[in-house]
């Protein structure tokens, strides 16, 4: 049996519905190439599935590491080949996140950690893509 199951069901014009878990995703094509756009292309959530799993990973660690933290938010970019499959070549983490300047470190810590050991999402795109990070403290 696979570890996971997503059911993914066709609506019609360039429309899906995805059952993951209890939870309804909507997956659909801009008007300009025959959708309606009711839902994000499948390659943009894979860069929301990248900022989940990240974000995830470090706001577990920072909890742990009793850092108080706020206005917490992730923007990932990425590049796309030219050839057919398009597929990402480039993608760009920047986290911004409010912290004490003498917890900056532990931030640094949690981000790294997360990149390097605990972060699937991360590890795939690391297969197929140069993976970069930033991180802007405000």
């Amino acid at each position: 049996m696979a570890d996971h199951l997503v059911t993914t069901r066709y609506k019609g014009g360039m429309t899906f519905k995805s059952k993951v878990d209890n939870h309804i995703i909507t997956i659909d094509t801009p008007e300009n190439d025959g959708g309606e756009d009711l839902g994000p292309r499948p390659k943009k959530l894979m860069l929301s599935s990248l900022a989940g799993c990240t974000g995830i990973d470090v706001v577990s660690m920072l909890n742990k590491m009793r850092v108080e933290f706020s206005d917490f938010s992730m923007d990932v970019e990425a590049n796309l080949t030219t050839e057919t499959p398009k597929t990402y070549n480039w993608v760009k983490i920047t986290y911004r996140i409010k912290v004490k300047e003498e917890d900056q470190d532990k931030v640094r810590r949690a981000v790294k950690i997360s990149k390097e050991q605990y972060c699937g999402v991360s590890a795939m795109f690391e297969k197929f893509a140069e993976l970069e990070y930033e991180i802007v403290f405000l």
